[in-house]
């Protein structure tokens, strides 16, 4: 009986503190490394003025100032002009494009009009007939690839998960899109998670009564 308990303890324990102290370990480490990459410069160079996380602070300024000067137009100039430099350099540019695209999936706005991105989420018939995934709308497909039906075509990025910066780009007639009641955060956490969180249905959504052909 003693040994029961014992190990019923220690079970609830674990599911109690490996959480917290994994949650404990990932702040330290992210705190460590951004603190690090500017930390080093002011320990160096300002040693009796440094405090630990004045590194964070620098980096959190840089990145407003970086995020200031693309807002405008002389700036815009000024980042188009060392992009061009980058995409000039053979593996710095692999890299960086790697990255940016990364970057711009994650985005949620289009920073130079200023709408969304991805307007909609929605669902597709994919990979097959009969299954079902989520897909981003991100336009309307230009050019001939409009003449493969009589429908509006639309360009439709499907995420893999639980990393969803890569994914498929698909071409679907608009008719075959189902619509979801889901915002394009909540779309995105449900792919992060790989189905672990689950935005919250509204009541008066059906309760899964299927779709009607």
């Amino acid at each position: 009986m003693l040994k029961v308990s014992l190990k019923r303890y220690f079970i609830t324990g674990l599911l109690v503190i490996v959480p917290i102290w994994g949650t404990v370990l990932v702040l330290k480490t992210l705190f460590i490394t951004l603190d690090g990459l500017l930390g080093d410069f002011l320990e160096k160079y300002f040693p009796q003025r440094y405090i630990p996380g004045q590194g964070i602070l620098l980096l959190v300024a840089v990145i407003l100032f970086g995020g200031l000067l693309a807002t405008n137009f002389i700036g815009r100039r000024i980042v188009a002009f060392w992009e061009g430099i980058l995409q000039r350099v053979p593996l710095v540019r692999g890299i960086y494009t790697t990255i940016k695209s990364m970057m711009d999936v994650l985005s949620f706005q289009d920073q130079n009009k200023g709408a969304a991105k991805y307007s909609r989420v929605v669902m597709i018939e994919f990979p097959r007939k009969g299954q079902y995934a989520l897909a981003l709308v991100t336009g309307v497909t230009p050019g001939e690839v409009q003449d493969i039906s009589t429908d509006r075509v639309v360009n439709v990025y499907v995420p893999t998960s639980p990393n969803p910066t890569s994914g498929y780009l698909l071409f679907v007639p608009e008719s075959e899109l189902i619509p979801v009641n889901m915002s394009v955060d909540e779309a995105m956490k449900m792919m992060f998670s790989g189905g672990m969180y689950t935005p919250r249905v509204p009541e008066a959504v059906g309760a899964g009564t299927g779709r009607k052909r």
